[in-house]
């Protein structure tokens, strides 16, 4: 008998549609910012790091919409619940404020700033202009989200193609006039032996898997309401549309690491990748390209600040439903202007720590919910690998730490514990541990099933 609720086949112009969406899911104020600089660090080996950078960037991303397909979850903190409801309501918690008014979401006012604005004001006036721009930047944040109105998105299916058709003028006019053979670029002392590795943490700077967690349902629901019906049927859509608009992204990593080599031909090492496109910009484009490049990626990050905002009040609001929507929404705003006056070189410094612990957690559960039906989404699997993972990765956290506390007596000690962990060198101090708890996980998986198997048997 055919299954009456079987999937519609979805025509190509649909799958394009699932593929913009996520495309825009993705591609914020860091996706702009971060290869570029990866670019210029990795100088020659700028191949080598983009790898690793599209495997965290890229890759991981797609798994992570992929997870939520798969579970049938209606946000981060299912994703979490196979370890409890108390678990997943501080992972939720913890993702929700890393994307959100902790980093991700000031992030896309600063690099709005520094790459659009700072180069019109004196250094001696910036702090005080940034202030300002911050403050109207998220006050608009806060009043498109409070009336949940959809004029900004609707100007961001405009301006957010107009902002890519620039960045691919740039791409051309840069390839056309290199500034700088990438083969011969220099490389710095981090890049030389280890760039693989180094791309790779680099990647967790995006966000993006963590992202695809909070967002992932957007995409799902979206898919579902093109008339499929089986989780089978999601997942393949997602897999097949996301490869389109992640190959898209993946497309403009490399361009992006690509010119940032290219750009050591005539500048140096930056102190960040806003300060780096600003001043490949204003090479080829002189001021007008430069307050052209400003207005767009101003709205274009406007338009993700907005989706952050909302986001973040509306998870709060779901689980505190005490707190107001509103309420969530205007903190939310407040202390996004607050991080964002720190300057987007203080946000990166204090984002890494908490990167180096959330990512870890994020991929294992990513990986764990992709393949959770060959264990039946066994707690007991989950458990273990969490509790192997998480001490690893508070440690790194702890070394990736400003001076202030890396270098203390504390921060002494941990490093010294840590050094002793296989891939410790390279910030991947998590992954055997990882290994180990899958497999303990795994073991107590089959004995779990295998005793469950003989009551029945006996009962029989």
């Amino acid at each position: 008998m055919k299954n009456l609720s079987k999937s519609q086949k979805l025509t190509w112009k649909q799958y394009l549609v699932v593929a913009s969406l996520l495309f825009g899911l993705f591609f914020g104020a860091g996706n702009l910012i971060f290869p570029l600089h990866l670019g210029q660090l990795a100088g020659a080996n700028w191949g080598t790091a983009a790898v690793g950078f599209l495997i965290t960037g890229v890759l991981l991303p797609l798994l992570s919409v992929l997870a939520v397909a798969i579970t049938r979850s209606e946000g981060v903190y299912d994703i979490g619940k196979p370890l409890g409801a108390g678990f997943a309501v501080v992972f939720m918690v913890l993702i929700h404020a890393t994307i959100g008014p902790l980093f991700g979401t000031p992030r896309t006012a600063t690099v709005s700033f520094t790459v659009g604005v700072a180069p019109f004001i004196p250094k001696d006036q910036q702090t005080a202009a940034l202030f300002i721009f911050s403050a109207v930047f998220f006050l608009l944040a806060f009043a498109f989200s409070y009336h949940e109105n959809n004029i900004l998105s609707n100007v961001g299916k405009v301006l957010n193609p107009l902002f890519l058709a620039l960045l691919f003028l740039v791409f051309i006019v840069a390839f056309l006039n290199p500034l700088g053979n990438p083969q011969t670029a220099a490389v710095t002392a981090a890049y030389k032996h280890s760039a693989l590795v180094n791309g790779f943490l680099e990647g967790y700077n995006t966000m993006d898997a963590l992202a695809g967690l909070a967002f992932g349902v957007t995409v799902v629901t979206a898919v579902r309401s093109m008339g499929q019906k089986d989780p089978k049927s999601v997942s393949k859509v997602v897999a097949k549309s996301g490869v389109v608009a992640m190959g898209a992204v993946g497309l403009i990593y490399l361009l992006l690491i690509l010119m940032g080599a290219m750009s050591l031909g005539r500048f140096k090492v930056s102190d960040n990748g806003g300060v780096a496109f600003n001043q490949i910009v204003n090479e080829y484009g002189g001021l007008f390209g430069q307050a052209l490049l400003a207005f767009l990626l101003t709205v274009t990050c406007l338009t993700t600040a907005v989706g952050l905002v909302a986001a973040f009040a509306q998870d709060f609001h779901k689980h505190f439903p005490k707190v107001s929507y509103h309420t969530w929404l205007a903190l939310s705003c407040l202390a996004s202007f607050l991080a964002a006056n720190f300057g987007l070189d203080q946000i990166i410094s204090w984002s890494t720590p908490m990167l180096m612990f959330l990512y870890p957690l994020s991929m294992v559960l990513i990986l764990l919910s992709v393949f959770s039906p060959l264990f039946n989404k066994d707690g007991v699997v989950y458990f273990f690998v969490i509790l192997f993972t998480v001490l690893p990765a508070l440690g790194d956290m702890v070394i990736a730490f400003p001076s202030v506390v890396s270098q203390s007596q504390f921060g002494l000690w941990v490093a010294s514990v840590r050094s002793t962990l296989p891939l410790a060198s390279m910030g991947l101090s998590w992954l055997v541990p990882a290994l180990v708890g899958l497999v303990i996980g795994l073991v107590g998986h089959l004995m779990k099933k295998k005793r469950l198997v003989t009551t029945n048997e006996e009962l029989d």
